[in-house]
């Protein structure tokens, strides 16, 4: 692995933990320590970069909190045990958590992991309705391929190749998903913007 990352102009080498906490936010898949705290505490955390060492919430901060909830549609829910929430559930916390966080950049690892296709499909309108409605940029790593190409304004595939990056439209036309599976095994139709395993 070589290159640079920057963020504004700056390489992110120079950023500090507490700096770069303020710029990214980030949502995994691995299941979280206390599955105890409720849903409110957990997003609360997502302000831990600005509150002092007590971490004591201030005015703003709450205020912040309720708007990820209310953006998430948590409402119903804030008051509840994250172990009694289902995956599609938790999944939304941890969005909103990463909102809570207020960063301009949000990177998520496989956010529709465990998750059936409606609740893969509503994950990621919600990202993609927040990064309309916030103007923040939102990142994540997919292998939910027909999905990303509906929903995404651009895509880089890791192909282990030249990995071409553009919006779905410009893939589809230079034939990048053609080639992204053996063709003997599975095959792109440009039209419907799907795949086919080939019998």
């Amino acid at each position: 692995m070589s290159g640079e990352l920057l963020i504004k102009e700056k390489n992110t080498n120079t950023y500090t933990p507490q700096q770069l906490a303020l710029e990214i936010s980030v949502v995994l898949t691995e299941k979280i320590a206390s599955k105890n705290l409720t849903v409110l505490e957990l997003i609360a955390l997502g302000r831990q970069p600005y509150t002092n060492w007590i971490g004591n919430l201030t005015e703003k901060d709450k205020t912040v909190i309720n708007t990820a909830i209310s953006k998430v549609d948590l409402l119903e829910l804030k008051h509840k045990k994250c172990y009694e929430l289902s995956d599609g559930q938790m999944q939304r916390v941890m969005i909103a958590r990463a909102l809570a966080q207020d960063t301009s950049i949000i990177l998520l690892d496989e956010p529709t992991t465990h998750l059936d296709l409606y609740h893969k499909a509503n994950i990621l309108k919600l990202l993609k309705s927040i990064t309309y409605n916030t103007n923040k940029t939102i990142i994540f790593t997919t292998h939910e391929i027909e999905l990303g190409i509906q929903l995404c304004d651009k895509m880089l595939l890791l192909n282990t190749t030249n990995n071409p990056y553009g919006s779905p439209n410009e893939l589809i036309e230079q034939k990048h998903f053609n080639s992204l599976f053996p063709e003997d095994t599975v095959t792109f139709n440009a039209t419907t913007a799907t795949f086919r395993v080939k019998k």
